[in-house]
């Protein structure tokens, strides 16, 4: 069958909540999605059936073992990871980077440079910014075009020289919703010698992520932002992760990818993660008619879902550039939604992002507000001492009629 939002929404059960009989629309994505009743059950199970420690010879601890090695599995399916030994766990995607930095920074020597964007949320700044602190590295800023809201094509060549070691960049923004060509970038890096980290948490929930062929060092994301708990990934070069020195306890393993997974980790967590991969391949067998590995299965099921995205991005796009006095912050050519995601960030002339956001919020609808934790992005708008900006993020289980609800709404705030 083709696209079914029916079909979509009946395996999402929170969509079915009312407060005081009023209905939610969630357009609070980019923060966390919400999650379908597989991810829900897988979870439970794990807690229910392989609630121990791993490594053990009984048969809690033997179903704790297969739990953690078909998330690890999974995730290296939904990245095209080389191998299931180079995706490491951890609590969020902001635990693993500070940590990581840890092992990198021990690898640079004073003097060396790096690179972070000024488009990236705060998780993939402030860690190197500490790491150059603490280590006597060089910091220099990727800029981004704050008329296109995109990187310019010679922005990279600007800024990285022959003492760059790292540069840190997201594939797309929590804020604008630009969506980067990360291709180009980590090749022209890779041939000055530097290590590239991609901050992938809102790519992920809506693009086909590939690693390899992104030619990436490093990937983080986040399980909860595309339909699964609270849980942070990274994938890691094994090359590379083998070349850097773990911060771990001395009874840990020293072999990939545990040397880098501290302690005991969210089993069911993990559990929760496979499930939400699965989920996306549940929809390209059954409506986009793919068959195949997984890999294949859950690549058009995510083909399909982003092109019904696009639907929602230009609905939202056209209603509020028909407001009197909205500014959208991101690309708002009807044209070029390829090049962004649904998440879409507007000010207005004379209410403030807090206020709107809680009158939608009064209504049921659920948005946010503010700078989102991308502080440079928000200063290089000229919004972060000014509010930010109200940040309106649907997905695929949204429809086009909440888009229009939420545009009536809207319009009746503003003419308050």
């Amino acid at each position: 069958m083709p696209f079914s939002l029916d079909t979509v929404r009946s395996e999402f059960p929170s969509l079915e909540i009312r407060d005081d009989g009023k209905r939610r629309i969630y357009f609070d994505n980019p923060a966390g999605t919400q999650v379908p009743s597989t991810v829900i059950e897988r979870m439970c199970s794990s807690l229910r059936e392989a609630n121990a420690n791993l490594g053990g010879a009984f048969s809690t601890s033997r179903a704790a073992d297969r739990v953690v090695s078909d998330a690890r599995q999974a995730m290296a399916e939904f990245l095209n990871a080389g191998s299931a030994d180079e995706i490491v766990f951890g609590q969020n995607m902001t635990s693993l980077t500070l940590q990581l930095s840890r092992s990198i920074g021990r690898a640079l020597s004073p003097g060396d440079e790096i690179v972070v964007s000024r488009m990236d949320h705060d998780a993939n700044v402030e860690p190197w910014l500490l790491m150059a602190r603490d280590h006597g590295l060089e910091v220099r800023w990727l800029p981004f075009n704050t008329e296109t809201f995109e990187f310019d094509s010679s922005a990279l060549d600007d800024v990285v020289t022959p003492r760059t070691r790292l540069v840190c960049v997201t594939a797309a923004s929590n804020l604008t919703g630009t969506l980067n060509e990360l291709g180009g970038l980590c090749a022209r890096a890779r041939d000055r010698g530097a290590w590239t980290y991609i901050d992938a948490v809102q790519s992920a929930p809506h693009v086909v992520t590939d690693v390899q062929a992104m030619g990436c060092d490093f990937l983080v994301c986040s399980a909860y932002k595309f339909f699964g708990p609270h849980q942070g990934i990274l994938y890691g070069r094994r090359e590379v992760l083998e070349g850097l020195t773990p911060y771990k306890a001395r009874p840990a393993p020293d072999t990939l990818p545990w040397r880098f997974e501290t302690g005991t980790q969210s089993h069911e967590s993990m559990a929760g993660t496979a499930a939400a991969v699965d989920y996306f391949a549940w929809i390209g067998r059954e409506m986009a008619h793919a068959s195949g590995s997984r890999r294949e299965q859950l690549t058009a099921g995510m083909e399909l879902l982003l092109d019904y995205e696009q639907s929602l991005s230009r609905r939202l796009i056209e209603g509020l550039t028909a407001l009197d006095g909205i500014t959208l912050l991101g690309i708002s050519d009807l044209n070029a939604l390829d090049r962004r995601l649904p998440t879409v960030a507007f000010r207005h002339a004379h209410k403030a992002p807090a206020d709107i956001a809680a009158a939608l919020a009064a209504d049921n609808v659920f948005v946010w507000s503010g700078h989102n934790y991308a502080l440079e992005a928000a200063r290089a708008l000229g919004i972060l001492e000014a509010g930010g900006a109200v940040r309106v993020g649907p997905v695929h289980y949204n429809s086009l009629d909440e888009i229009d609800e939420f545009l009536v709404v809207l319009e009746k705030i503003l003419a308050d």
